[in-house]
């Protein structure tokens, strides 16, 4: 079904949402996009053959004039084709994407028409927040290039094309921008259509392709909702699937595709490079998690893949990445135990090389054993900030909290650098009330060791579970320093149990590993605690994962 879109003459933007089986929240998406105000000229609602109450939902906006509702009939098995749907149904010359779990933040229509105006703008990027449902955590997508307090420098510039800053390739989103919707059809730029995942990507590279003039800007545009308990997960939270990672190859390699048939190869070489350096990790990272068919079939289809790499977009890739695409092309099966280990710490966001640190027979560190005995080319170059440091922390609790890390020796890089002291961060999530303690470090077998102690009240939080990670940053003779995560040790046994605190106080404290053999703390105190002692919620809340 179909409504003759109104016109009016402050309208400029095309609300394109997309919705499938989503009834419970198409409705709050819809109203998100009319609360922008009269440069919303229509909300285009492509419905891609809801089985559950989807039309209702639509049909209660019936006294809507803005809101045109566009019923499929089959289902596309995708989000690219309803997404084509409303962009060929659009009538007002700027298009801005929503998808129906999703919102729009308060004022981003306004805030991207300014700057489309201003710079004469073909494609306005702005800034997408991940937020995780329930609870409510915040955090900026590719900080890098939109969290000005992180660093980022593109905020308020105008990009003729990104060839000058291959970077941009990091964001893949399609819905955290304005287009004009001239510039897609003179270009006949649209998603792949069917039942192909990761669809942005594809959509994002042949906007890139096609040289935009991008305005890149810190307005608040999108609420990307992360539901990590939602019976249906969203496809960018299905990676324990292997279909998922042989779908981010397929969209990776139709990205390739696109720049090379646009002659532009040098995009092409920096998207494989940001494949390494992005993509592969977040799914190694999590490898030792999966099954045994899981990682073969993993391994096979990601060394078919690389195969075909640019030699220039690999050596232009960060050192562990490089590391780890040598150790890929190198090995014909899945490694298994400690080799396994040392490539998923590697691939961690904070990649650390764990003992022990073997050489081949001329003294060159390598990456393991053979054969995975590949050199560690560019080791000596990284400076104290890039070294993939490795320190693992014990933990001893009670009235004080007392950690003592062991920092080791990195191929005699670390000692090189005459290690000081270090300072150690208990952060909690994306709290502002993180807890730091600073020890100096002393020489032992191996490396250094240091112990901090803090008040265990200093991380308790009333009310609720305090779940803490910590991070250490290690000084050197010259200044300089550098942050890693703290790690389990090996042969690690995770606890938890009842102490007493201050005063008698009652403490539920859990020490653990993370799927990353980051070291968590969780502590429970007072009240709080006492009850979670006898109660089965504290008990599936604690228990060994």
């Amino acid at each position: 079904m179909s409504e003759t879109p109104v016109q009016q003459d402050a309208a400029r933007v095309s609300v394109v949402v997309i919705s499938y089986n989503d009834a419970a929240h198409v409705g709050d998406a819809v109203r998100s996009a009319l609360a922008q105000g009269d440069a919303v000229g229509e909300v285009v609602v492509v419905d891609d053959a809801s089985g559950d109450g989807t039309p209702e939902v639509l049909a209660g906006f019936a006294d809507e004039p803005r809101v045109r509702p566009l019923i499929r009939k089959d289902n596309s098995g995708g989000c690219g084709t309803p997404r084509n749907d409303g962009i060929d149904a659009a009538v007002h010359p700027y298009v801005l994407f929503l998808d129906s779990d999703d919102l729009l933040r308060p004022g981003a229509v306004d805030g991207l028409l300014a700057v489309a105006a201003e710079r004469r703008a073909d494609v306005v990027a702005g800034v997408c927040v991940r937020r995780e449902v329930p609870g409510g955590r915040e955090t900026v997508w590719a900080p890098s290039l939109y969290d000005v307090s992180q660093g980022a420098t593109l905020p308020g510039s105008v990009l003729d094309g990104i060839g000058e800053h291959p970077e941009f390739l990091l964001d893949t989103l399609s819905v955290n921008k304005l287009y004009r919707r001239d510039f897609l059809d003179r270009h006949a730029i649209r998603f792949p259509d069917g039942a192909f995942h990761y669809e942005d990507f594809v959509f994002s590279a042949r906007v890139q392709a096609a040289g935009p003039r991008l305005a890149v800007t810190d307005v608040p545009v999108y609420v990307w909702h992360v539901r990590r308990r939602a019976a249906t997960l969203s496809i960018s939270l299905r990676r324990a699937a292997l279909t998922n990672w042989e779908h981010r190859i397929a969209a990776h390699a139709a990205v390739v595709e696109v720049f090379r048939a646009a002659d532009r190869p040098a995009l092409a070489r920096a998207a494989q490079t940001k494949f390494l350096d992005y993509d592969l990790p977040m799914y190694l990272r999590e490898l030792s998690q999966r099954t045994d068919a899981y990682r073969a079939g993993w391994w096979t289809a990601t060394r078919a893949h690389l195969a075909g790499f640019d030699a220039a977009a690999v050596a232009a890739a960060g050192a562990p990445s490089r590391w780890l695409h040598a150790a890929l092309t190198a090995l014909d099966t899945v490694p298994g135990g400690r080799e396994l280990t040392r490539f998923v710490e590697l691939a961690s966001p904070r990649p650390r090389l764990v003992p022990p640190y073997p050489r081949a027979g001329d003294g060159t560190p390598t990456l393991g054993a053979a054969p995975a005995d590949v050199p560690l080319e560019g080791l000596a170059e990284l400076g104290p900030a890039g070294l993939p440091v490795a320190v693992d922390g014990e933990v001893a609790v009670g009235a004080s909290t007392r950690l003592t890390l062991t920092v080791h020796d990195l191929y005699g890089r670390v000692g090189a650098l005459g290690p000081t002291a270090v300072r150690v961060v208990f952060a909690e999530g994306a709290s502002d009330a993180d807890v730091a303690a600073d020890a100096p470090l002393l020489p032992v077998d191996g490396g250094w060791t240091a112990t901090v102690r803090i008040p265990t009240a200093k991380l308790l939080r009333p009310g609720r579970v305090a779940s803490w990670t910590l991070l250490a940053e290690v000084r050197y003779a010259d200044g300089s320093t550098g942050t890693t995560e703290v790690r389990v040790p090996t042969g690690f046994v995770g606890r938890r149990g009842v102490v007493l605190g201050r005063l008698g106080r009652v403490l539920l404290v859990q020490v653990v590993a993370s799927a990353r053999r980051r070291l968590v703390l969780r502590y429970a105190g007072g009240l709080v605690g006492a009850r979670r002692v006898a109660s089965r919620r504290f008990k599936r809340m604690f228990a060994m994962r």
